[in-house]
């Protein structure tokens, strides 16, 4: 057992050490938009995680609350209190544990949306791009017609039949963002499927199933890995804008966008950071998502090399 468990230890050490000296590890130590990327996204993602964990105040605990603290400003700022570094909005609930506890919101519903969309485009992009004939037709065509209507334009129309909820957007988003999906994946796979190794496949009889899982699908992964990590960014602020049309989460599971619309309605009397901090907070995590959106574009795809 101890031999078996060297030798799995040797492996290990043996694809670390190659991935150090990989190519793609060098070009990401020399690229410091992707650096400044990781270092963005890996740091709200330990907040989101954690840090309910250090928050000043659980903001849903109604007991804990008290309307005199409302609308405090940060505590660098003339009238501000220390208890409260970033301020209180109109509940006198602190504005960085609403942060903390809004941003894993947010991430879920980018995260588990993208993988949701990923998961149903990729199987009928497969489908369509390999079988074609009247099977790619019916997929590309009901494509099409999600292609024809604006997003925003279907989703508040899904929000306003079925209600508001963290579990409507996923289903929203896993419509909307699919049809991205489809299209690159089948258009991959048109390419692919025409390789010798894959018509050896099918020559001794493998089945379809495997042939499109262990043959052709590896070859699309790169491209599926890009558009994944700018989906996640595009679904956070999709997110964010139907939270602020009033459509997205509901109130008792405020996001980051439901914040913003919540300063958004005492913007104009003074009280800029309730909604100022939620949209800094926003445009950060989209923005170093996009950095390492852009690096894994350049490096996976051999026309920008």
């Amino acid at each position: 057992m101890s031999e078996q468990r060297k030798q799995i230890e040797a492996v290990r050490d043996g694809a670390l050490k190659k991935f150090l000296r990989s190519e793609f590890f060098f070009n990401y130590r020399h690229n410091v938009s992707a650096i400044i990327g990781t270092v963005i996204v890996v740091l709200i993602l330990l907040i989101a995680v954690f840090g309910p964990l250090f928050a000043p105040q659980d903001p849903y605990d109604v007991a804990g609350l008290s309307l005199i603290d409302s609308y405090k400003p940060p505590a660098w700022l003339e009238g501000g209190d220390a208890r409260f570094l970033l301020g209180t909005d109109s509940q006198g609930r602190d504005m960085l544990s609403l942060l903390i506890y809004g941003s894993r919101i947010s991430l879920f519903i980018g995260v588990v949306g993208t993988l949701l969309a990923c998961a149903v485009g990729i199987t009928l992009g497969l489908i369509a791009g390999y079988f074609g004939g009247k099977v790619d037709a019916v997929i590309m065509r009901l494509a099409d017609i999600l292609l024809s209507f604006p997003d925003i334009l279907i989703a508040l129309f899904i929000m306003t039949m079925f209600g508001r909820g963290v579990d409507k957007l996923l289903i929203v988003f896993t419509i909307l963002g699919c049809v991205s999906y489809i299209r690159t994946v089948r258009a991959e796979v048109l390419s692919v499927k025409q390789i010798e190794y894959v018509d050896a496949a099918r020559v001794i009889g493998l089945p379809n199933p495997l042939i499109m899982l262990r043959h052709v699908l590896p070859n699309v992964a790169t491209t599926i890995i890009v558009l994944s990590t700018m989906k996640v960014g595009g679904l956070i602020l999709s997110e964010a804008t139907l939270s602020f049309l009033g459509v997205g989460v509901p109130v008792t599971e405020p996001s980051l966008g439901m914040l913003v619309k919540n300063g958004f309605d005492v913007l104009f009397s003074g009280y800029w950071w309730i909604a100022v901090l939620p949209g800094v907070y926003i445009m950060l995590l989209v923005f170093g998502i996009n950095l390492l959106g852009d690096f894994l574009r350049d490096e996976f795809n051999p026309k920008l090399k």
